[in-house]
């Protein structure tokens, strides 16, 4: 076989290899991800603030973690380069509601963009929660970036430990 050929034909399957990896990596990203993608909505033109810009990103992963203890749930969200002004909180029996609006400070005006992976805009999240809370009582507290929510439950549930057979 021509070496040429070969070396082509070699740096074709190598290509494509790479390009599947690839793909399913993707693929990896968005099933591990499910529900926890958070929409940046536009802002309409007429209602956009100054400081808006259409050419930043409009979309963001807000990490987020929930677990329980024996009186209460817990849930962190990460909101970095928010101010606690802007977020709003609604508990309501089997869930969590979360939206706010990050603001992009300073004038974009003439700058010319080489990385932008910073999202900014409106958006909005749910997060379930077992039914047995009492979000009367809960406790909101952002700090560093964090806002944590504590929410009590309506009665306490000890871990039960159960015999390995």
């Amino acid at each position: 076989m021509d070496p040429i050929k070969h070396l082509r034909s070699e740096l074709g399957r190598g290509i494509s290899r790479a390009w599947e990896g690839l793909t399913e990596g993707w693929r990896e990203v968005l099933t591990r991800s499910n529900g926890a993608l958070t929409h940046f909505a536009r802002a309409a033109k007429q209602n956009k603030s100054d400081d808006a810009n259409e050419d930043f990103p409009q979309w963001a992963l807000l990490a987020s973690e929930l677990w329980e203890t024996a009186l209460s749930v817990i849930v962190r969200i990460e909101m970095p380069g928010m101010n606690k002004e802007d977020i709003d909180v609604s508990i309501y029996p089997g869930g969590l509601h979360i939206r706010g609006e990050k603001r992009s400070a300073g004038d974009h005006q003439g700058r010319l963009y080489h990385l932008m992976e910073r999202a900014f805009g409106r958006f909005e999240r749910t997060i379930s929660l077992p039914s047995n809370i009492d979000a009367a009582r809960a406790e909101i507290s952002y700090q560093d970036g964090v806002i944590t929510v504590i929410v009590p439950k309506t009665e306490a549930t000890p871990p039960t430990h159960l015999p390995v057979r």
